[in-house]
Parts: structure tokens; sequence; C-alpha cells
């Protein structure tokens, strides 16, 4: 058998671009075969004693130290709560140092399209060609959702389109469960400002993280639930996410069911 010839350079990277690595953490690239295969150090005399050093807080890129998540979380809470519009939430969102993802991502994306809409749909987090943009859901999944809110009369005039993660993960990884509840106070923030009377969640992250239940999408989608935002109860609905209909392309029939139970909820007005 002839073997393969090895990929150049360029397929490397083409092949990294494609699997969402677009993005290095550190200035120089560290070499963990040479690490491997270091020798391991002589022990034939042991170093003398020496007082135990204090050991440095872990930074975050640009030497910015990490905050502990749950410090990070109340300051989250407190900053959302200030934000009397959507201009000054967005501002304090820019200014806040204590996720991790913003010291990676390119620059915050906060949302798109009308707040005066009657309908919000929430995404998980920003990709790579959102983070590029500064707004959500602008690549594949993003045409695929202009197409859906466009079967149902909908565009981005008329809707309002925001993610629970404001700032995209490092080559798309899923956001950690500390990174999701220091950004939630911020996304509870938005929706209690555009008030919106239908609530979408897309996909099973954002319908976990906003609904409080432990349910897979499967179960989740198609039912309607209630989002108490303190001041009036939404009507929110889970559905897939652009990007699953993309790679599960079968379900789209019952995202369409979906997309025509909000059609008629905001028809009629049954809100």
């Amino acid at each position: 058998m002839i073997p393969e010839p090895a990929p150049t350079v360029r397929e490397l990277l083409a092949f990294y671009l494609e699997a969402g690595v677009d993005c290095t953490l550190a200035e120089e690239p560290i070499d963990r075969l040479a690490e491997i295969d270091a020798p391991p150090p002589s022990p034939r005399a042991a170093p003398p004693a020496e007082a135990p050093r204090p050991v440095a807080a872990p930074a975050v890129m640009r030497g910015e130290a990490a905050p502990a998540p749950d410090v990070a979380i109340a300051s989250a809470r407190e900053a959302a709560r200030t934000a009397p519009t959507l201009e000054a939430l967005r501002e304090l969102m820019q200014n806040f140092e204590g996720c991790a993802l913003k010291h990676t991502a390119t620059r915050l994306v906060f949302a798109d399209g009308n707040p005066q809409a009657r309908i919000m749909f929430v995404g998980e987090a920003p990709g790579r060609d959102e983070d590029i943009e500064g707004l959500p859901f602008v690549g594949r999944s993003g045409k695929l959702l202009d197409l859906m809110l466009g079967a149902i009369g909908l565009n981005r005039t008329t809707a309002y389109i925001a993610n629970v993660i404001p700032w995209r993960p490092p080559g798309n990884r899923t956001p950690t469960p500390q990174e999701t509840q220091i950004c939630l106070p911020f996304i509870q923030r938005q929706i209690e400002l555009v008030n919106p009377d239908v609530l979408v969640t897309l996909g099973n992250p954002s319908t976990q993280t906003l609904l409080s239940t432990r349910e897979g999408i499967m179960r989740t989608r198609g039912r309607w639930f209630d989002y108490d935002t303190g001041q009036r109860v939404i009507r929110a609905l889970p559905t897939f996410h652009p990007a699953y209909l993309l790679r599960s392309p079968a379900y789209k029939r019952l995202a369409w069911q979906d997309l025509r139970a909000i059609a008629k909820v905001l028809t009629q007005g049954a809100v």
C-alpha cells in the first residue's frame, strides 16, 4: 500500500480552521513533545529547603487576574440590576471584567434586531462569524434563522436576537457552567428591558439556562413555558437551534411546527 502524502502546512491550517481552531491562547507556541522528551532532573543532590512561596492567581490573558466565580457572578448581578436601558447595559457589559471569555473574544456580541419587537430569540453563544462582525447569528446558522423568520413573516426589523453568552468561547468550545452563570444576569436583564410578548429559546443550552429545566430539547421543544421577569410573565417556547438543524435537517419539520405555533400566538395576540 502506498502511504498517503503528509499534509502541507496550508492543508493543516485549513483543517484547523474548519474544526473551529482559529485563535491562539499564547503568544508563543509550546512544544509539548519536547516537554515529554526532556530528561528528568538529576537526583544526586537535593536542594536546600526553602520557605514556601506564595502561589500567584491564574491570569486571564493581558495580565488580568480572574476573580473568583462567586465574586464575578455577584458583580454581574449587581451591574445588570443597575442598567436602566439597553444602551446602558451594553456599556456595562463592555466594561465588565469578570468573565474570562471577554479577553479571548474579538468583541462583545450584544444583540441584533428591533428592541421594540414583540418577539425575542435567544441562542447560546457567538461563533467565529459573529465574533468578527459583532452581531448574533450572521454565519450559516444565521442565514437559516433568517429563513425561519421569513417563513412566518418576520425579519430582523420585527424581531430581537441575542445570546446567553455575549462573548465567543475560544475555538467555539462549549461555555462552562461558571461562564454561563456569570453571563446569565446580563441576558436576564436584556430580556426584562426588551420585554417581549414571546421569548424563543434556541437549542438546549439556552432553554435549560433560561427556563430552569434539566429536560433535553427533544422533550421541551414545542411546549409553552412561563418566563417570569419579576415584572410580568412572558410566554416562552423552546425550539431547535439553527446550527442543529443544519446538522440534522430531518428535524426541520418539527421546527416548522414550532414556528407555526409562534406565528399563531403573535397573530392572535394570545400572550
